[in-house]
């Protein structure tokens, strides 16, 4: 009977239990850290919209004090507000009247559900508050001042808040 010849150990081919077990740690521990950028992420990508949604409803609300006339010292309308609640908003013809709108006591607040036209409730967590405050400005040249007044709109919810302010006067 002829002699059994011993197998050479380099013509065998695959990987051990350690080196299978070691590969799976290796590819875990990098999907894991993959797994973890993408929830920051994805987890900070919803704050773009948010401060999206604050902004336009500031601008809408500036555009909207912005726009009423502005006649006289006090930049006052024909409208007199007479509701504690600033529930007469929508006859507003006057920058003066939005000081209405102060945040005191804290019910005198513009709810985001009434701003774009009432039916934005995507802005329902949202609240705004708008400063109206007399100033003059003086030039150089002559000792004469202007009458002016600075609207401030600030937009309080969901964890943010955004200002924006803007100058009004009768010239």
């Amino acid at each position: 009977m002829p002699a059994k010849m011993p197998l050479k150990r380099g013509l065998e081919c695959g990987l051990t239990m350690i080196e299978l077990i070691m590969a799976i740690v290796i590819i875990s521990v990098g999907i894991a850290g993959i797994l973890l950028v993408m929830q920051i992420t994805i987890k900070s990508s919803a704050d773009p919209m948010i401060s999206k949604q604050a902004l336009a409803m500031a601008e809408s609300i500036l555009a909207e004090v912005m726009a009423k006339s502005c006649q006289g010292a006090s930049c006052t309308g024909s409208f007199v507000e007479t509701s504690p609640t600033c529930a007469n908003r929508i006859f507003y013809d006057g920058v003066s009247n939005y000081t209405c709108f102060s945040g005191t006591p804290t019910s005198n607040v513009i709810q985001g559900s009434t701003t774009l036209g009432g039916s934005a409730t995507t802005l329902q967590g949202y609240t705004a508050t708008v400063t109206v405050t007399p100033m003059t400005i003086y030039n150089t040249i002559s000792t004469v001042g202007i009458a002016m007044f600075k609207v401030i709109v600030t937009v309080t919810g969901n964890g943010i808040s955004v200002s924006l302010d803007s100058y009004r006067s009768n010239i």
